[in-house]
């Protein structure tokens, strides 16, 4: 429990770090984070999933890049399914998934190391 609580925390916190990084994100709070973290992960397991499933031979084709597509466009269904959190544009939701991948990673490593 205190690991998923933890996991919860440091994805709220990338997505505010991403959000001052990336010009076209905003975010409102560190409270709407948490729940952005919340609605994304949600996002990511029904609708990401499906779409993963679909869009297999292009992510083998792509050597995995194509996944980064995927993540953005759950960003933008995060974003329009709550207020207070906004991704302005593909280009931003791109440059988002990416670090919000890399500095979920990072922040991971970080805190439990292998």
């Amino acid at each position: 429990m205190f690991y998923l609580l933890v996991n919860w925390l440091l994805s709220a916190l990338s997505l505010v770090i991403v959000a001052a990084i990336v010009p076209g994100i905003e975010i409102s709070g560190f409270g709407t984070a948490m729940i952005a973290a919340v609605v994304i992960g949600l996002a990511n397991v029904t609708l990401g999933l499906v779409l993963k499933i679909l869009t297999f031979p292009l992510v083998l084709i792509t050597f995995g890049a194509f996944s980064i597509v995927v993540n953005a466009l759950m960003l933008k269904v995060a974003a329009a399914m709550m207020p207070g959190f906004r991704v302005n544009g593909c280009v931003p939701a791109l440059i988002g998934a990416l670090l919000l991948g890399v500095v979920n990673t990072l922040m991971r490593w970080a805190l439990f190391p292998i």
